[in-house]
């Protein structure tokens, strides 16, 4: 693993809506087939963070380059799963029925149908309305439709929020599956307690990164017993200019 290019490497990277910066000077890189976290309140820019590494999201400054090539370039578009806060499922269609159109707007293969169900475990719920899902069904089918086409990065824009703890547990088990399997994930939360799950972090706050590395070795960094109280330590000593 220590080999491999990472999956995603930005530059410099400004972005500017308005007169609100969004995204002020991110520097870093998302190793390959590893779960990392962009961690921080809301509005902090991790939407927008994932917008730009996809390529949806128009940059002022800055370069992404994701799985060796330009964020947005075409090549990208069958090797990246982008899952947005909003379900990506038409409701008046089953699951099974979603999943069948969006692999031929995607040219998957026909197969991918049955494997992303199975990855997902969606089996029971394979031929329910979308509409008749709960709501941890739906993220799940939501993540079935990001797995056509075997992607190499998945981006997961706050997967599990507001979900029960058991299914929660469910889709962070299929996350780590997922990341075992050999795929490069980016997953955004505001809850700190989901940042222990990841194999690395990036702490977040008005457009900055504060920080970023292993949940260890942030928690180390500041002296700190938790990630929630690592980030107030970092928002502190960001504020006080202490460098440590």
């Amino acid at each position: 693993m220590l080999n491999k290019s990472p999956a995603v490497q930005i530059g410099e990277l400004t972005v500017v809506r308005g007169r609100t910066t969004a995204l002020n000077d991110i520097t870093l890189d998302v190793p390959a087939g590893h779960i990392v976290g962009l961690i921080g309140p809301s509005g902090c820019g991790k939407t927008t963070l994932m917008r730009a590494i996809v390529g949806v999201q128009r940059i002022t400054s800055g370069r992404i380059t994701v799985l060796g090539e330009a964020a947005g370039h075409r090549s990208l578009r069958s090797q990246i799963g982008y899952v947005t806060q909003a379900p990506s499922v038409y409701d008046d269609l089953s699951v099974r029925d979603n999943l069948r159109y969006f692999r031929r707007v995607l040219g998957a293969p026909a197969s991918d149908v049955d494997r992303v169900i199975a990855q997902t475990g969606l089996g029971p719920q394979a031929d329910s309305l979308a509409e008749s899902l709960s709501g941890g069904q739906r993220s799940r089918a939501s993540l079935a439709v990001a797995l056509m086409g075997s992607p190499r990065l998945l981006v997961l824009d706050e997967p599990t929020v507001g979900l029960d703890p058991v299914l929660h547990n469910d889709l962070w088990d299929i996350f780590h599956r997922l990341r075992d399997a050999g795929m490069s994930i980016i997953v955004s939360s505001h809850v700190m307690d989901e940042a222990s799950r990841c194999d690395g972090l990036v702490l977040l706050r008005d457009g900055r990164m504060l920080a970023s590395g292993s949940p260890a070795a942030l928690r180390e960094r500041t002296g700190a017993a938790s990630i929630e109280e690592a980030f107030i330590d970092l928002i502190n000593e960001q504020s006080t200019g202490d460098t440590r």
